[in-house]
């Protein structure tokens, strides 16, 4: 079988006409480069050379080959440059995991801002849960994730990217709601709504730390899976509930009433990534720096 080396050293020897200077050419020994171009002829079945005492010439066929030769390594000169360009224009997508069904502005500005940004690098968003995302970045199925707060795991950074403050929901025609602000201990006085534990964890264990340090102890009147069963529980009446102002803003429903808290509580959303033994890349450092810079 004919490989580059046997052309290689096909050519060293033609244009030296010198076994010794083109094995020094070419950095290997005398002997495997006089065995390469007899392989070579053998595979052919062609002469390539004269071979006769203090000289050595080609033959016709030895110099065809080594005009075709020349043109061949000009070809593939030209074809790995190519590629190399392609591959410089190339960027892999950045992959976004986004947990918790975050509906937030600032969510869409942080994308739009990194578009903006670094165009030439490519987003991948994927929508799941939080524990989904916590394995998925564990797994490296994802480079960064967004979510209200996964399980701790050593392998995970959470670092706080944004709040928004926190307000209260009511339905249409409670006691409360024709007051312009509220306090959360004023509110938690009423059967709450909560989210569901595996639904949203981050914002269960945000919200109950927050209740906590009020004092408070709320009555439960349902947990909601999705944040559409939460809203819709609220509208009906069946409890009240708390929401950062992110998702409140995008909500924009009218049997709704979304009051501001007297207290100054907020809701954080947190941007996250899988801790790299070798530090990360760095386009990852790049978008995380952007994130948490909103």
């Amino acid at each position: 079988m004919i490989e580059l080396r046997h052309l290689r050293y096909f050519v060293a020897v033609a244009e030296e006409l010198n076994f010794t200077r083109a094995a020094e050419r070419v950095h290997i020994d005398q002997t495997p480069l006089s065995r390469a171009v007899r392989d070579l002829e053998d595979e052919l079945g062609v002469k390539l050379f004269v071979r006769a005492p203090r000289r050595l010439a080609l033959t016709p066929a030895g110099a065809r080959l080594l005009e075709e030769a020349r043109k061949l390594f000009i070809r593939f000169e030209r074809t790995k440059r190519a590629v190399r360009r392609t591959s410089a224009l190339y960027q892999p997508p950045l992959r976004i995991g986004v947990a918790d069904g975050l509906a937030q502005p600032k969510l869409s500005e942080c994308l739009a801002g990194w578009q903006a940004m670094a165009p030439a690098v490519p987003l991948e968003l994927s929508e799941m849960r939080a524990h989904e995302l916590a394995a998925a970045l564990c797994q490296e199925e994802v480079d960064v994730g967004f979510s209200f707060g996964v399980p701790e795991d050593e392998r995970i950074a959470q670092d706080a990217a944004w709040s928004y403050p926190l307000i209260a929901l009511l339905p249409l025609g409670h006691e409360l709601a024709q007051e312009e602000r509220l306090s959360l201990s004023e509110l938690v006085r009423f059967p709450m709504i909560a989210c569901h534990a595996s639904y949203k964890p981050g914002v269960r264990r945000q919200i109950d730390g927050l209740v906590r340090q009020c004092g408070c102890t709320p009555l439960i009147a349902g947990e909601a899976g999705t944040f559409t069963g939460y809203v819709t529980r609220i509208a009906a009446g069946l409890g009240v509930g708390l929401a950062d102002s992110g998702h409140v803003e995008a909500l924009r429903r009218s049997d709704i009433v979304a009051l501001p808290l007297v207290d100054d509580l907020r809701l954080h959303t947190y941007v996250l990534h899988k801790h790299q033994r070798f530090g990360l890349p760095e386009v990852v450092e790049r978008f995380l720096t952007h994130a948490k810079s909103l």
